[in-house]
């Protein structure tokens, strides 16, 4: 019993050693900015500085945060963090207001929003207006600084500028922004997604293009790898892709199921109309969606449909298809 006592001792003592060792000493990493959003619990801020490589230890960290009370006492924003912080003056500087940066601003460009809602939002949010944006997202403008982009014969970025929640400065101009997805971009599309694009005989812009309406057509991960497959079948053998979201692309309305009158639209992104994939992307896909267009899940499917209670049902006939629209549509 007494060797058990003294072992725990022991390993009380190594790990409190350790424990001081972490806290204490400097960490290897540039200065930086980290922002905290607000109601961000002290588990999430260690995640996000340990992906951030701002710190080593997680653990460290949210023990020092909770044994000093710190863990409650964060301040929301963006904080200038100096190089080589321990955990203790990287804690102090996370809960001191002055270490905050007000000349930034974080700016979130939703999944599948395409340049027009981009456009409308910055112009809300940010220095830069609608009409600049637009203008500064002519593909021409940027082929030759990006390899991506070289072979992509478009006229605007639509497809290219990746969603995601961006720190800018506030004074920030459209090419700044624009810079700043497009570097996104080229880092997400890895080196194996741009070789198996290849392999597959595929090109870029129909990958986002149909990566695009997937974006807006399926509910989730799995589901989208299931409809890009879908989709994909459907092209292959000559079979309109019908996309509602498509026809939504050409009048700017949002429903779940245009009108007859929309679906007669004479519009080349009129999926309904026209066979095979639209011009270009209708929104800015996010990596799943990319992704699911490069890696679909192989199926015998070549309908489907979505209820409100976001579920989906698919359907290898059209006779299947049409009763699903019966039993869970139409109703």
């Amino acid at each position: 019993m007494k060797a058990l006592i003294k072992l725990i001792i022991i390993i009380l003592i190594i790990g409190g050693a350790v424990f001081g060792y972490q806290v204490m000493k400097s960490n290897k990493q540039p200065a930086a900015i980290f922002t905290i959003e607000k109601g961000q619990s002290a588990k999430t801020i260690a995640k996000n500085l340990s992906e951030q490589k701002l710190i080593s230890s997680e653990w460290s960290f949210r023990l020092y945060a909770k044994l000093t009370g710190a863990e409650d006492k964060f301040v929301a924003g963006s904080h200038e963090l100096e190089e080589n912080l321990s955990i203790r003056s990287l804690v102090r500087s996370l809960e001191t207001e002055k270490n905050i940066n007000t000349d930034e601003i974080n700016i979130t460009l939703k999944e599948g929003w395409n340049l027009q809602e981009i456009a409308k939002y910055l112009n809300q949010e940010t220095a830069v207006t609608g009409e600049e944006f637009l203008a500064a997202a002519k593909l021409e403008k940027w082929k030759a600084k990006y390899d991506f982009l070289s072979s992509i014969d478009a006229q605007t970025l639509e497809g290219f500028i990746f969603p995601d929640t961006y720190r800018i400065f506030k004074d920030a101009n459209a090419d700044d922004i624009i810079k700043k997805a497009l570097d996104n971009f080229n880092k997400k599309l890895t080196v194996e997604m741009r070789s198996d694009i290849k392999k597959k005989n595929l090109d870029l812009l129909e990958v986002l293009t149909l990566a695009s309406i997937v974006q807006w057509e399926a509910l989730d991960e799995n589901d989208m790898k299931m409809v890009a497959d879908v989709f994909t079948k459907r092209i292959s053998q000559g079979i309109a892709l019908q996309s509602d979201a498509t026809v939504n692309y050409v009048t700017g309305k949002s429903d779940r199921r245009p009108s007859l009158a929309d679906l007669e639209i004479d519009s080349s992104y009129n999926t309904y109309k026209y066979r095979g994939l639209p011009p270009g992307p209708i929104g800015n896909p996010e990596l799943a969606a990319i992704k699911a267009v490069i890696y679909p899940t192989p199926n015998d499917y070549y309908y489907f449909i979505h209820t409100e209670d976001h579920k989906a049902y698919y359907a290898k006939t059209y006779d299947e298809h049409l009763a699903n629209v019966a039993k869970y549509l139409d109703n």
